[in-house]
Parts: C-alpha cells; sequence; structure tokens
C-alpha cells in the first residue's frame, strides 16, 4: 500500500498538468468562463490589429452638391475606393493614399460639376426643339460656362451669372444692348481687389456678342457691389491705379537710393524716404500766332495780279430828253467810190489818194476812250502753330529723405564709439543721392540729409513652437498612445483575468479531509489524498476520484473495502 500510495503522489502532478486533466477539473460555468477570456484576447488582439492598420482618411471634396456627391460616390463604388462622410455629409473622405488617384480620375469623368451645366446641355437636344427653347438652352448654357470660368479665381467658391439678352431686331433705333449680372460667393477671409473684379467684367463682355462692360454688374454674397465704376462716384479723383503707380514710383527711387549708399556706410545704416508729385492731369494745348506786319521789301511774295481795261463812249452832250440818249447812228459809206486798183496799176488821175485830191466824204470825229488798271499784291504772313499734349503721369516735384546713421570707429584697445561722418563724406553722399534721385532745381526737389545715430531695437525673440504641440509630434503621440492603449488592455485580460484564473483552477487543496480513521492503511492513503487538490464542488470531487481509480484501482479499492466494512 505504501508503493501505490507513492505512485498516486508522483502521478498526481503530472496528470494535472496536462489540458485534459485541466479541462476535465473545471466546472461548467468555469469553462464558459475561460472560453469567454480566451475569446476575449483574440478578439482584442484582432481589433488591435485592424485598428493599427486602418487607414487615414483625407478630404476628396467638400461643400459639394447632392447631385455631384451622388455621382461621385458612385464613381468611387465603381472603383472599389473606400469612402465614408464628414461634417454631416457635406464632405467626403477617402483614404489618403487614394486621395490624389481618386481626384484624377474623377476629374477624368468631368466630377465634380459644381451643380452647373455649360455646353454640354447642348449635346442632348430633343428631336423637333422650337428656336425658342434652343435659344433658352444656349442661354443658360453659356452662364453655366461663364460661372465656370469665374469660380476658377482663387478667391471665388461659387458664381452664378445672369444674362439679359434683347431680342434681335431688323430696326436698328429698337435694338437694345445686353447686359449681365455676375454674383460670387468668396471664401472667408478672401476678397477680390479691383483688378480682378475689372477682369471679369471684361471676361463676360467679351464672351457675350455686343455687351458692353459697363453693362455688367458684379456683386458678392453680402450684397455689396464691386463693380464700381468712374462714372458712379465722380468729382473723387482716387483711382486704385494711381494709387499704385505712385508708390510702386516712390519704391523704386527709395531702392536706387539705398543700393548705392548700403556699400558705403553698410546694410543697416541707411533709411530713405521718396514723396513724388505726380501729374495725372490730361492736358493737350494748341497755340497759333502771328507775327507783326514786315515791309514789302523784306516780306516774301506770295501772288501778283495785275489787270487793264480799256472803254471807248460817246461824247456827254445835247438837248437832255429822249433824243439825247438815242444811240449813235450807223457809219455809212461814201455815195461814190472809186474803183479798185490793181496792186500794180498806177491810180488813174483825179482819183482819190492822190495829192490835190479831196475824198468825197467828210472825215468822223474821233471818241474818248476810258482806261482802267488794277493791281494785286499777296505777301506771306508769319504764323507759328505749336500743339502740346502733356504726358500723363510726370513727375512734378520729388522730395527725398535720407538718414545715415554714425561710423562705428574701433580704437586701439578694441572699444567701439559711433562717431559723427565728416563733412566731406556728407557731401559726398549727398552727391550721390542727386545722382541716383536725378535731382533738378528747375523742377523744385528738395533734398535732405541727415547724420544721426541709430537706436538699437531690440528684436523681439519669436517663441518656437512646443515640441509637443508640432503636428508631427501630435500625429506620433497618437500612434503611440494607441499601440500602448492595445497593449495595456491585452496585458490586463492575460494578467488580470486569466492568469488568476489558471492559478485557481491549478492549486492543490490545503489538507485532503480524513477518509480513513484508525487504520494504517488510512494512514498511509491520506498524503496521496492531501497532495490533491482541494475540490468543493461535486463534479470535481467526482472527477478527481475518477481519476484516482484509474491511476490507483487497488488503493481505490481497498478504501472502498474499508468504507463497506466500517458501515457493517
Amino acid at each position: 500500500m505504501t508503493a501505490g500510495a507513492e505512485a498516486v503522489a508522483v502521478s498526481s502532478p503530472m496528470s494535472l498538468s496536462s489540458p485534459q486533466v485541466f479541462l476535465s477539473r473545471m466546472s461548467s460555468q468555469q469553462k464558459m468562463g475561460f472560453m469567454l477570456a480566451i475569446s476575449a484576447i483574440i478578439a482584442l488582439f484582432a481589433g488591435g490589429w485592424m485598428w493599427s492598420q486602418a487607414p487615414d482618411y483625407k478630404v476628396l471634396f467638400s461643400n459639394v452638391s447632392d447631385r455631384d456627391g451622388g455621382a461621385i460616390i458612385a464613381s468611387l463604388q465603381q472603383m472599389n475606393v473606400p469612402y465614408k462622410y464628414a461634417d454631416g455629409g457635406g464632405a467626403i473622405l477617402v483614404p489618403a493614399k487614394e486621395v490624389h488617384d481618386a481626384r484624377l480620375k474623377l476629374a477624368a469623368q468631368g466630377l465634380p460639376k459644381g451643380g452647373l451645366v455649360g455646353f454640354e446641355l447642348m449635346e442632348n437636344q430633343k428631336f423637333g426643339t422650337s428656336q425658342f427653347l434652343e435659344q433658352v438652352n444656349f442661354q443658360r448654357a453659356l452662364e453655366g460656362e461663364l460661372a465656370r470660368s469665374v469660380q476658377a479665381l482663387a478667391a471665388v467658391s461659387s458664381a452664378r451669372v445672369h444674362l439679359a439678352m434683347a431680342k434681335q431686331s431688323v430696326f436698328m433705333r429698337e435694338q437694345q444692348k445686353p447686359s449681365a449680372s455676375v454674383l460670387v460667393n468668396l471664401y472667408p477671409g478672401r476678397t477680390l481687389d479691383p483688378q480682378q473684379v475689372t477682369a471679369i467684367m471684361h471676361l463676360v463682355s467679351s464672351s457675350v456678342p455686343n455687351l458692353p462692360i459697363k453693362n455688367v454688374t458684379v456683386v458678392d454674397q453680402t450684397g455689396s457691389l464691386l463693380s464700381k465704376t468712374d462714372e458712379s462716384n465722380p468729382g473723387t479723383g482716387l483711382d486704385p491705379n494711381q494709387l499704385k503707380y505712385v508708390q510702386a514710383l516712390e519704391q523704386s527711387y527709395v531702392k536706387r537710393i539705398e543700393a548705392i549708399l548700403i556699400p558705403i556706410v553698410g546694410q543697416e545704416n541707411v533709411r530713405a524716404q521718396v514723396a513724388a508729385d505726380v501729374d495725372f492731369a490730361h492736358s493737350e494745348q494748341m497755340d497759333e500766332r502771328y507775327k507783326p506786319n514786315q515791309t514789302p521789301e523784306s516780306a516774301a511774295l506770295r501772288s501778283q495780279q495785275t489787270s487793264e481795261s480799256m472803254t471807248s463812249g460817246q461824247g456827254e452832250g445835247g438837248v437832255p430828253g429822249a433824243l439825247s440818249n438815242q444811240p449813235p447812228a450807223p457809219a455809212t459809206a461814201p455815195i461814190t467810190t472809186a474803183a479798185a486798183t490793181p496792186p500794180n496799176q498806177a491810180p488813174a488821175p483825179g482819183a482819190p489818194g492822190q495829192a490835190g485830191v479831196e475824198p468825197a466824204t467828210q472825215a468822223v470825229p474821233s471818241l474818248p476812250v476810258n482806261t482802267r488798271k488794277d493791281a494785286t499784291t499777296n505777301y506771306e504772313v508769319d504764323k507759328t502753330i505749336q500743339h502740346v499734349r502733356k504726358q500723363v503721369g510726370g513727375i512734378r516735384r520729388l522730395s527725398v529723405a535720407v538718414v545715415v546713421n554714425h561710423r562705428k570707429v574701433t580704437d586701439e584697445k578694441g572699444i567701439a564709439s559711433m562717431q559723427p561722418l565728416a563733412e566731406a563724406e556728407k557731401a559726398q553722399i549727398m552727391d550721390l543721392v542727386k545722382e541716383a534721385m536725378g535731382f533738378s532745381r528747375e523742377r523744385g526737389d528738395t533734398l535732405n540729409v541727415v547724420n544721426s545715430p541709430f537706436t538699437d531695437i531690440a528684436k523681439e525673440p519669436v517663441p518656437e513652437l512646443p515640441l509637443w504641440q508640432q503636428p508631427e509630434m501630435i500625429e506620433l503621440a497618437k500612434e503611440i498612445a494607441k499601440n500602448v492603449l492595445i497593449a495595456a488592455l491585452i496585458l490586463y485580460l492575460v494578467l488580470g483575468v486569466l492568469r488568476p484564473m489558471l492559478r485557481r483552477m491549478s492549486q492543490p487543496p490545503a489538507e485532503a479531509p480524513a477518509l480513513l480513521t484508525g487504520n494504517s492503511e488510512d494512514q498511509e492513503a491520506a498524503p496521496a489524498l492531501q497532495q490533491a487538490p482541494q475540490l468543493s464542488q461535486y463534479d470535481e470531487k467526482l472527477a478527481l476520484a475518477r481519476q484516482m481509480a484509474r491511476d490507483d484501482p487497488k488503493m481505490v479499492a481497498t478504501v472502498v473495502k474499508k468504507w463497506v466494512a466500517g458501515h457493517d
């Protein structure tokens, strides 16, 4: 019996260490708890691994319309790209590594469209569409294309364009110019400068036939009118372009002055300011002058005209009345005339024309003759015509102020001190500045150069961003915290739940109850029973008894015989 007891004592620990013995010693509730603990640990491991492998989602598109959102989601599903929503459905998120790829693929499909329709509306024309409907669709398409163009600006979030197209007429007097209205929705903190507003007006005006730029109105989301023209605010005399021109002109002079003085006095030892008086007036002058009249001898002859006329008439006389106003009597020939004499034959004696022979008729008295002479002489007149147009943006006057710091001097002992410049150096600096600015005394320019010590301005140190506030460190801390949390939960389940459970199940009983009393065989079996684990439940005791019966059936038979003999 002693050898059997020792066999029980040796074989019992080995049997308890096997999984089958360990599970057989458990009750149904302990088995259920053990399985739940193992399942929780496995689920925790799986959840931690999936959590660590979860992709980081980034915004793909935000502030999209419902129509564009549905089209984007359908395309993402076709491309097998995971997605989720954020900000109440106003933003679509995809994994960070697929953001750019998804954007390029969606852009190839024309998404997002921004809720606007362009000329693709003309591709779905139905058969039998009326001319009026075609015109309406064309206007809608043109408005959509213009709105897309305006939305391309960096400061514009969305835009709408309204076109008022007048009906065409064959009568010129009844034709009306079209007009346009542009509503822009700007990003928070963004504004449009006047040049950008003018660019939008020119863009719309150039896209619509016969649309003057003055008929284009630009309004922002707050209702402020952005397309203000000079005609709407006359008399102010303020032009942003002119102000920018003056500022750029002054800064150019400042850079020129500092660039020529910095090599002499140092980088931080000179300051210059320039005030320019610029003339933006549009003026034209036309002058026509005549010199005093000159003498005919020294004047240049331009033209000369001379005319002479002679007239003859009847002499005055006679009795006043009708008879004296009669026209003169016609001339009459003599009654008898001599025959014509041949040219080679001498005249006959007694013929007219010979000496001593008188003609048959008397001589007619001569009438008075009137003579008239006219002379016209034209000389050149000296005249000077001068047309002067002044240049817009010309400089009327320059005022320049330059401050130069004292020179730093180091003595023999190495002690540095600031000393003023010599008069010769100041004169040299003044001459250089005059040449750099184009000094003109006739124009009224002024220049003032001052040599004065500069006050050291303590630079405010810029605080460095703490390490724990840097974005990279924040992301790293989140990742580390996530992994530490997973490890802590697993360690807690293993060390705090599973290990105490296994330890309680594997602990032997403190002292086995005395099965036999008063016999030496019972005393020999007692140590083996004391080494068995203390079980409090019926199933555990039954399982232990069965195990002992399988391991040492002789010893169990002896104990049973003693129990039976004792009852007798």
